[in-house]
């Protein structure tokens, strides 16, 4: 189903049987969608081959584990700076000051450069780090809305 980038959870599951036939299947966690494949080869894999693939899956999953963890890490920082992004182009001007910007602006490009790196942890530090520095901001932009939707309006109104 359509999702935001980012936010679907796969489940991809890999088995070959006996004749060598790869059978593939994925499931959405979020809504339990699953499809499913047979993939047939259009030559014979021997026994030898089918075995030296298995082994190299399970002598590289750990390299794919921190492969999709780092793309993790990616995927958030780059969902982090969009919105901040917005929030900045849309109210930056208005709700900070000069200096307020130029610190956010600061933990941004470091997130930016961090991003281009395969060092997933600190990836996920600095993304912290800019959510952190850009708390008061939305918490100011959050209280704008509200008073925005607010004014003229009396509290039996509001109750209602």
């Amino acid at each position: 189903p359509p999702m935001v980038a980012g936010a679907a959870k796969i489940r991809v599951t890999f088995q070959v049987d006996a004749d060598g036939l790869l059978s593939v299947s994925a499931r959405e966690m979020g809504s339990g969608i699953e499809s499913s494949i047979q993939v047939k080869p259009s030559y014979g894999l021997t026994d030898g081959e089918i075995t030296r693939m298995l082994k190299d899956s399970f002598a590289y999953a750990g390299d794919d584990k921190v492969a999709r963890v780092l793309r993790e890490h990616q995927v958030d920082a780059e969902r982090l700076l969009e919105a901040v992004q917005g929030a900045l182009d849309a109210d930056g001007e208005r709700l900070l000051d000069e200096e307020e910007r130029m610190v956010i602006n600061l933990q941004m490009d470091e997130l930016r450069e961090l991003m281009q790196g395969t060092d997933g942890y600190a990836i996920e530090q600095q993304t912290k780090r800019l959510s952190q520095v850009t708390d008061a901001f939305a918490a100011r932009r959050l209280d704008s809305t509200v008073k925005a939707a607010l004014a003229g309006r009396n509290l039996n109104e509001i109750e209602e």
